[in-house]
């Protein structure tokens, strides 16, 4: 008789909107011994509402290192585990995939709970093309690495899903308008609570707004991809393929972009861009 391999459920939690549970959720949160929350009390709220009275135990950012081994442990003992942040799915934004990795490594069984997801949720109340999609979340906090994050982006066709707190969101506008130009935005803002709200328009616009009203609650901001052609002197392109591609990569193209752009410019196929930048190692 084969012996049940344990399982680490991955459990979307509520973005905003106690109803955003799913029926089955509920029950798995009753139903498991052990629940690894991001933040206890937060999580405590919520499992109170649902009458759930499961053991819960801290699984966050800071002390992931340590308590992921004690996680697998106790899941290797035979026990399920569920893991939950404090909204949303969890591995997004959060140390859930940290966990699920060290599950997998472990050879136990990987699931989701699936629910309400903020980035999701925007994209579809956006306005925006919904066909393809870049999920970027939380800028890095000093400006060096934010430049960095977003030139490498700036050319992407796919909308662009970042995260921002309110405090920060004036500072963020600004940056993604210096970058990535005066692009269509929508922002979705408290997503599925009382006082939700979308605004849409260009950066210029939604820059405008928030000059004159401070920033409320938690926003998701989805951003129009890039709908241009990546423009250069032509005096300026190495006729080598390799060098071409290096030039398009300083000026923020990611490696596939820049052999697409070389082999368009230079009027050969990418298979022959590909195999110049092995040749060259």
């Amino acid at each position: 008789m084969n012996e049940k391999i344990p399982t680490l459920y991955l459990c979307a939690t509520p973005i905003g909107n106690l109803e955003d549970m799913t029926y089955r959720a509920v029950r798995m949160l009753g139903e498991v011994e052990l629940i690894a929350a991001e933040d206890t009390r937060h999580t405590r709220q919520l499992l109170t509402h649902f009458d759930i009275h499961t053991k819960l135990t801290s699984y966050h950012e800071h002390n992931k290192l340590t308590k992921g081994p004690e996680l697998i442990a106790y899941m290797a003992e035979g026990h399920d585990l569920i893991c939950v942040s404090d909204a949303g799915l969890p591995g997004i934004c959060d140390p859930g995939s940290h966990l699920a990795g060290l599950a997998i490594a472990a050879g136990f069984k990987v699931t989701p709970l699936p629910g309400a997801n903020a980035g999701l949720s925007a994209l579809i109340c956006s306005g925006l093309d919904t066909t393809r999609f870049t999920f970027i979340g939380f800028l890095p906090k000093t400006r060096k690495k934010q430049q960095e994050v977003l030139e490498s982006v700036k050319h992407y066709p796919e909308t662009l899903i970042f995260y921002e707190a309110p405090h920060h969101l004036k500072a963020t506008l600004k940056a993604l308008h210096s970058v990535l130009g005066d692009r269509q935005v929508a922002l979705g803002r408290e997503l599925t609570k009382k006082f939700e709200e979308f605004q849409r328009g260009s950066l210029t616009q939604i820059m405008a707004h928030y000059a004159e009203n401070d920033p409320r609650g938690e926003y998701v901001l989805v951003v129009a991809g890039f709908d241009g052609e990546v423009t250069v002197e032509e005096n300026e392109l190495p006729a080598d393929p390799k060098a071409c591609c290096e030039h398009f990569i300083a000026q923020g193209l990611d490696k596939k972009m820049a052999m697409r752009e070389t082999a368009k410019i230079l009027g050969i196929s990418r298979r022959d861009v590909y195999q110049a930048m092995l040749e060259d190692g």
